[in-house]
């Protein structure tokens, strides 16, 4: 008898499908969203109820736009995700979510996130709606050439970072900016490099653009960027105007410096970094130290100032 080896077909209910899209969405890499905190962090209003909600809603806006992005590049990955390990689980490569509502998922999220953000505020939406283009010219052509693709993946968490601050009415300072786009750059290298590691000789058949990378390269760019954001993130401690206000700041530069050394950690040593928000999610010791910076933070812009503790002296 002929051995049949076709896989059988998957059987599809509502909630089976339910199940897939939100799957399909990621809802772990919401944590890149994180970055639309950073201009009301280092405002100083985080108790600020008002922008504390803009904030927030923010966020959700970004991730349904984020989701919509996803079930595109799925769509269009298809067939180079099948032949990856752990990609090749996904939803749509499994195909656990078909192709159509897959794409009726993506429409909607994307008319969803764009459409609140101009209700929100409309130089926010504007900034959604750039953070989409960009994605969409990422999804079709960017990640295909060497550089740009992570640079790219770079720009959109500096977008995430600019409109968490429209969406508040917060001003942003080019500091905040350089720092957004030095750690992002950081993390985007270290992807690059993981997948390099996994994938092997089978990386180009997955990603053709990693063909163009190599792990010497890479970790060139990784120490490079790496030195460059303690640098930055060093610098707007002393010398920006919230470092003005208040002149403490800089007392969390050693946390950065250990939370960038702890990711190098665990991309050399432990081979973690294809996936930046399953660091955060996985390892306690890094989410101990960004949790101590944020208390940190918080104390230094709520008590903070070029004449506090004055008496002590």
């Amino acid at each position: 008898m002929p051995d049949n080896t076709d896989p059988a077909p998957i059987r599809h209910t509502p909630v089976s499908l339910l199940i897939a899209l939100i799957k399909a969405i990621r809802p772990k890499q919401a944590t890149k969203n994180l970055f639309v905190f950073a201009a009301i962090i280092f405002a100083g209003r985080l108790t600020d109820q008002v922008a504390l909600l803009q904030t927030l809603a923010a966020f959700f806006l970004f991730t349904a736009v984020s989701g919509s992005v996803y079930l595109l590049n799925d769509v269009l990955d298809i067939e180079q995700d099948k032949l990856h390990p752990k990609k090749s689980k996904r939803p749509i490569a499994s195909g656990a979510l078909p192709i159509p509502l897959a794409i009726v998922g993506c429409a909607a999220l994307a008319i969803v996130g764009i459409g609140f953000g101009f209700a929100l505020r409309p130089v926010f939406g504007v900034a959604v709606a750039a953070y989409f283009a960009l994605q969409i010219g990422y999804c079709f052509s960017f990640k295909h050439i060497v550089l740009l693709d992570v640079f790219t993946i770079a720009i959109g968490f500096v977008l995430r970072t600019v409109a968490g601050g429209l969406a508040t009415h917060i001003p942003i300072s080019h500091w905040l900016i350089l720092c957004s786009l030095q750690l992002a750059l950081f993390l985007g290298f270290g992807k690059r490099r993981q997948e390099l590691v996994e994938l092997k000789e089978n990386a180009g058949k997955h990603r053709k653009i990693l063909d163009e990378y190599s792990l010497p390269f890479l970790d060139q760019m990784i120490n490079v960027v790496a030195g460059v954001t303690i640098v930055c993130y060093s610098v707007y401690s002393i010398e920006s105007e919230s470092a003005v206000k208040h002149p403490r700041l800089w007392v969390t530069v050693p946390l950065v410096i250990f939370s960038v050394c702890r990711y190098l950690y665990l991309v050399y040593q432990k081979g973690w970094g294809g996936a930046p928000d399953e660091v955060l999610l996985k390892d306690r010791t890094l989410q101990i130290a960004i949790g101590i910076w944020l208390i940190l933070v918080g104390i230094i812009f709520a008590f903070d100032s070029p004449t506090a503790f004055a008496g002590w002296n």
